[in-house]
């Protein structure tokens, strides 16, 4: 029995497969391809040559990739909801409670609220320095301690 090459049955499969790999994967990445690879279905049906189906499909798909994705990705991906936390980056807190990395322990104070915290490197501040938060991990500030500039005038 011979096989004969059937182009139909070929962007069928091209299809399918890229359906199902944009299906697990999520990415918006393979999708074009099965964009494309209908549009290769349609001009085999209508009677095109192998070789114009496979423009048809690369450049259909390759469009799409470059200029419909980038759109469809800034609507479809979630926004990072900014919180009122996030303000307190860049502050200068007051420490409440001696930081101590080693011992997990310390606090401060920032806009009337107590955070635990700890120090970018393994010095510990005392009980009423000044500290500039860095950043937040989880629950906690990470703070670096700053000069008081009250001492020095």
């Amino acid at each position: 029995m011979i096989l004969r090459f059937n182009p139909i049955m070929l962007w069928v499969t091209v299809i399918l497969v890229t359906v199902a790999v944009e299906a697990v994967t999520l990415s918006l990445n393979s999708i074009w391809f099965s964009v494309g690879g209908i549009a290769a279905l349609i001009a085999a049906s209508i009677g095109f040559g192998f070789g114009s189906q496979l423009v048809v499909f690369v450049l259909f798909s390759a469009a799409l990739l470059v200029l419909v994705r980038p759109f469809c990705r800034r609507f479809l991906r979630p926004k990072g909801a900014a919180t009122n936390a996030d303000r307190v980056i860049g502050q200068t807190a007051v420490v409440t409670e001696a930081i101590d990395n080693m011992q997990a322990s310390g606090a401060v104070k920032v806009f009337g609220q107590v955070w635990s915290a700890r120090t970018v490197d393994s010095d510990g501040c005392p009980v009423g320095a000044l500290v500039r938060i860095r950043e937040i991990q989880g629950v906690k500030v990470i703070v670096e301690r700053v000069e008081n500039t009250e001492d020095t005038e």
